[in-house]
């Protein structure tokens, strides 16, 4: 008795970078179309099934994946209503295997099985499985060193004394890479340090600028957590406190360094163990 074949329902997707020769009548999604159809009918002894509706993303990168027809195609698998994505080459998918490795993980995820036709991926044989995690493994390769690189160039920028990104203390404001002062809020910065040099108490100056009506820069009140990450943050005196190295900055400071040592001498005083003091 002849074995009955698994129905494999099966997807065509193809994209073209440009909307070049688009227009003419047999045009390169056209011929990805055919390629994808014709191994699609190679494999109907093994219940592949070719669906109607066509997913062509023409004119769109393959750098990301915000592409109509990728989403409608995805949105399918999702579904349960498709078994199989077939596209001409691994590219067509994506030209970043980062993201073709995310894809990867939801085509799992979902029990759907990627082939490529004119390369050895095929996720239902052993072959095709054995070829995606060799790409993911080179995938997983390139995120380490893009990583690597953004962070050493941080590095190298925060060495130089440069801005190199994160939240921007209050009391500046970030103009063309640079900090500059804000005339609104370093006068608050100042008040804080030269208070603290008074009172030598976070909480009660954070209740006398509640009391004030002065708030933060999200509109929040003040807690003496917030005024004690303020009174150490080197950013206030122009440097910059690198993995415990303290470089110099280009911006303009809005404390002087008098000030800045005789608050971190009350603070040292008042820390418990040496801890940074939030009296």
């Amino acid at each position: 008795m002849e074995e009955r074949k698994t129905i494999q329902r099966c997807a065509i997707y193809a994209r073209k970078s440009t909307e070049e020769g688009l227009d003419q009548q047999f045009n390169s999604l056209d011929a990805q179309w055919e390629a994808g159809a014709a191994y699609v009918a190679s494999q109907k002894l093994n219940g592949w099934v070719l669906l109607p509706e066509r997913y062509e993303d023409g004119g769109f990168s393959g750098g990301n994946t915000n592409r109509p027809a990728l989403k409608r195609i995805l949105a399918a698998c999702e579904a349960g209503k498709i078994d199989i994505v077939v596209c001409y080459k691994v590219d067509r998918l994506s030209r970043s295997l980062c993201d073709f490795a995310e894809l990867s993980k939801k085509f799992a995820k979902w029990g759907v099985a990627f082939v490529s036709v004119t390369q050895q991926i095929d996720t239902s044989t052993s072959t095709g499985k054995m070829m995606l995690n060799l790409l993911m493994t080179f995938a997983e390769y390139e995120r380490e060193i893009i990583g690597e690189r953004i962070r050493d160039k941080m590095a190298a920028t925060r060495r130089k004394g440069l801005w190199a990104g994160g939240c921007v203390a209050i009391g500046y404001t970030l103009r063309d890479s640079h900090l500059y002062p804000n005339p609104d809020e370093a006068p608050v910065v100042q008040r804080i340090f030269k208070r603290y040099i008074e009172v030598q108490s976070c909480q009660t100056i954070a209740a006398e600028l509640n009391v004030d009506g002065v708030r933060t820069r999200k509109g929040n009140i003040w807690n003496k957590q917030q005024i004690g990450r303020i009174l150490n943050n080197y950013a206030y005196v122009g440097k910059i406190n690198y993995k415990g190295e303290i470089i110099q900055a280009s911006h303009e400071p809005i404390i002087q360094q008098d000030v800045w040592d005789k608050v971190h001498e009350y603070l040292e005083a008042n820390a418990p163990n040496g801890a940074s003091a939030d009296k």
